[in-house]
């Protein structure tokens, strides 16, 4: 099965975790929205008025399913390309270290548009400075500092034991993004999260991941997209 994947072409975003769970897995996919007329479809697919119509891209079509949400495209993806345990109890947990990612990004993206996604960041500057200094204080450290703490835990290569799951790539894409937005701050706290740093580097060796960070295909980080560099959040 080729898959095609709909998401905003000019950003990695929330469909970077699935490009990240695709390029792993080597499985065929077409990123529809970078090119022709994906745009306009990924549109018409949204605005569709019967079956099961997305709300927001990131959205998979895999044959005749259309599957939304990041968490849950990752679900399927999970159990049919090797990135996930084969028992249900470790699919559903999984799942809930995923939802727990998503609610992390939410915060991230909230640094810069902490009154809302529909006002510049010039509109929210010092909102978003408060916003990033309670984010650094208290958030950061809670949410990676649980992720480090099961690394500890589970004393494996990888979050669930020693295969990779899709997970592992999403913090690999939290660790990047963060360094990207944050360079003085994360590289002060990457100290108290060795394990997570030790997985990033884990993950980018892998070799259909390196490939891909290589290649033309995985947008560069920009000021569109989650994970934003200003200056003078960092610090």
């Amino acid at each position: 099965m080729k898959y095609a994947l709909y998401y905003w072409p000019m950003i990695q975003g929330r469909g970077e975790y699935v490009r990240l769970a695709l390029e792993d897995a080597g499985a065929a996919y077409d990123d529809a929205a970078r090119h022709g007329g994906g745009m306009s479809a990924m549109m018409r697919m949204m605005e569709a008025k019967k079956g099961t119509p997305p709300f927001a891209p990131p959205f998979l079509k895999a044959g005749k399913l259309v599957i939304a949400q990041t968490a849950n495209i990752l679900l399927y993806l999970g159990s049919r390309h090797g990135l996930a345990p084969k028992a249900e109890a470790g699919k559903l947990w999984l799942h809930q270290l995923q939802l727990t990612v998503a609610d992390f990004v939410l915060e991230i993206h909230d640094t810069h548009h902490p009154l809302g996604p529909s006002l510049y960041y010039e509109d929210q500057r010092a909102p978003a400075k408060k916003r990033t200094e309670e984010f650094w204080k208290e958030r950061v450290p809670k949410y990676l500092g649980y992720f480090e703490g099961l690394m500890e835990q589970g004393g494996s290569a990888y979050i669930t034991g020693r295969r990779a799951s899709y997970v592992d790539l999403s913090l690999f894409q939290l660790v990047a993004g963060l360094r990207y937005a944050f360079p003085r701050r994360m590289k002060a706290f990457e100290r108290e999260v060795p394990r997570l740093v030790e997985l990033h580097d884990r993950v980018a060796a892998r070799p259909n991941i390196k490939a891909y960070l290589a290649s033309d295909r995985r947008i560069p980080f920009n000021e569109q997209g989650i994970f934003r560099r200003y200056k003078e959040l960092d610090g």
